[in-house]
């Protein structure tokens, strides 16, 4: 029997003030642990013993999972204080979501022990040689079921008690792929050696490992699904697992953020505060756009994934490059007001960029990821008709219930409209028809008809990309500015469908926010310095100043937090 889901706001009084020095589980210690390579066994101990560990998994696993957003905000709580605690205790989601697919009855409830007790079951699919071409991957499952060659960067792979493997069955195509469940609780050793694979920069501690297979018999029972499916398989569980991946980029833009506020809250320059000189303010306004962008983003796919689950092997991998890259931007943007404290070797700023440094990259590097989908846009973006209203508004309307997440429904290729922009006309005249003359609302009315005009110049880039002789890379650029005209629409919607909710702790019907994340989406999209907007950004600045004064956490519905600020 599951236990009663973990929320946010029980996290945070177990774990306790982050800022103090003597908390195991804050960011003191996380400190100490990078410097030492070490696991965070406490803190995941202490997760787990409250059920952490079962966000993820579903009822019929014993798990506590109720929704992806739930689940978003739940993780985001705990990575703010150290990243590491995903890997420490999800790094199981990928090999888990492959089982619900395809696995059969046994293996599931195999897997569903070992999970519900905090262990681990790996997922083995990347190798050295190949990284993300998946397609010339060498590991081979032989007819007479032994199994042969290295995986690499296999996470938890020194400690897991199982692992799902994807090797080559056949000789050319995706179809030349099978999955198995290996239980590795007394193999050979000679037939298998789990090594430590390079350490990486950021995510210091978490334990990544080379598998070698010399010739491990493989029974017949372990054979997961099909043969010939892994590698689909695969792919449709990676578009779950890239939605909680965007909790560790969120998490580590939080405490960035919010660290970078309270040194230039408490910093004199002169005969003022850092966070009230002209450029530190620019920059912090900056960065508060893009969190903001980012968490309404993350919070929409969250939802979306529960309505519209086939739309998500364009929609996942968008919202994925755009929450990364603009946690990456955040992280630059606060560098430049920290300054030398950015740099220094035993400071939490330092963790936080290395560790952002690998979950933008853990699941598929930025270019993998944009390339993943951008052969479908084309057909996708050119496909003319109308939204489903209903579905829209249960995407975004925050107070609305969400069916049941069904993984069966997730798909290789998106196919009919893409609901976000096919009903952005309509969401653009709710906004128009709320705005009054005032001078901010001129702004964000006219950074909505942009939007409506670049999502239209889209159609004619989409033509363009597909013709004989045009630009080698035209595919890839129309998919980096499609992922930022399609968040800037999902923010448009969340403001629509939540106009008379006070969002990011702001009043209801305020448009701060939305234009703020507007400019700077569109700067994104356009390839320009988001500073040239800096005007239009500052609401942004005002509403995360207002939510670190009352100790929340920076998303749409703010959670309370049990930190303080220290004082420098």
């Amino acid at each position: 029997m599951a236990t009663r889901p973990l929320t946010p706001e029980a996290l945070e009084l177990l774990l306790g003030d982050p800022a103090d020095p003597a908390n195991p589980y804050g960011f003191a210690a996380a400190v100490d642990r990078d410097e030492h390579d070490a696991f965070p066994d406490a803190l995941c101990d202490a997760l787990r013993s409250a059920g952490f560990h079962l966000n993820y998994l579903p009822r019929a696993w014993g798990g506590t999972f109720e929704s992806f957003d739930r689940s978003l905000t739940l993780v985001r709580a705990a990575a703010r204080r150290d990243v590491n605690v995903m890997p420490g205790t999800m790094f199981s989601i990928i090999a888990a979501t492959c089982l619900q697919l395809h696995g059969s009855a046994a293996q599931q409830d195999r897997a569903a022990q070992i999970l519900r007790r905090g262990g681990a079951v790996a997922f083995a699919m990347t190798e050295a040689g190949h990284g993300s071409d998946l397609l010339a991957n060498e590991v081979r499952l032989t007819p007479d079921g032994l199994l042969y060659g290295e995986k690499w960067m296999v996470g938890l792979g020194l400690r897991c008690e199982a692992v799902y493997v994807v090797a080559r069955t056949g000789e050319r195509g995706p179809g030349a792929f099978t999955a198995v469940l290996l239980d590795l609780a007394g193999a050979p050793a000679g037939q298998l050696a789990r090594d430590p694979a390079p350490r990486t920069g950021g995510m210091r501690g978490i334990d990544f490992a080379y598998l070698r297979f010399h010739g491990l018999p493989v029974p017949g029972e372990a054979l997961v699904g099909k043969r010939g499916e892994a590698l689909e398989m695969a792919v449709k569980a990676q578009q779950a697992v890239r939605l909680m991946s965007m909790a560790g980029s969120l998490g580590c833009a939080d405490t960035a953020l919010r660290l970078s506020l309270d040194f230039a809250a408490a910093r004199r320059v002169g005969r003022t505060t850092l966070d009230r000189a002209p450029h530190s303010r620019r920059e912090l306004a900056v960065a508060s756009a893009a969190l903001l962008a980012a968490d309404a983003v993350a919070l929409a796919a969250a939802r979306g994934v529960h309505v519209v689950p086939e739309a998500f092997s364009v929609w996942g991998l968008a919202a994925k490059h755009v929450v990364a890259e603009a946690a990456d931007d955040l992280i630059r943007r606060c560098g430049s007001v920290l300054a030398t404290r950015s740099v220094l070797r035993d400071g939490l700023f330092q963790k936080l960029q290395r560790d952002s440094a690998v979950v933008r990259v853990i699941d598929a590097s930025a270019l993998a990821n944009l390339r993943s989908y951008a052969g479908q846009l084309p057909t996708l973006i050119e496909e003319r008709g109308a939204a489903e209203p209903d579905a829209v508004r249960a995407v975004f309307a925050l107070d609305a219930d969400l069916p049941p997440y069904e993984p069966a429904r997730l798909d290789l290729f998106t196919r009919g409209l893409d609901p976000v922009l096919a009903a952005l006309p309509q969401a653009a005249q709710v906004l128009t028809d709320a705005l009054g003359d005032g001078p901010e609302d001129r702004e964000v009315a006219a950074l909505a008809e942009q939007l409506t005009g670049a999502v239209d110049e889209l159609r004619a880039l989409a033509g363009q990309a597909r013709r004989p002789g045009a630009d080698p890379n035209a595919l890839v650029d129309l998919a980096e500015r499609y992922a930022w005209l399609h968040a800037a629409a999902a923010c448009l919607h969340l403001w629509s469908a939540n106009r008379h909710t006070a969002l990011y702790g702001t009043a209801p019907c305020a448009t701060g926010w939305l234009g703020a994340a507007l400019a700077y989406l569109l700067a994104r999209a356009d390839g320009t310095d988001p500073r040239r907007r800096a005007a239009a950004l500052l609401p942004a600045l005002d509403a995360v100043a207002a939510l670190r004064d009352g100790d929340r956490l920076f998303t749409a519905l703010p959670v309370r937090l049990a930190a303080h600020r220290e004082e420098s």
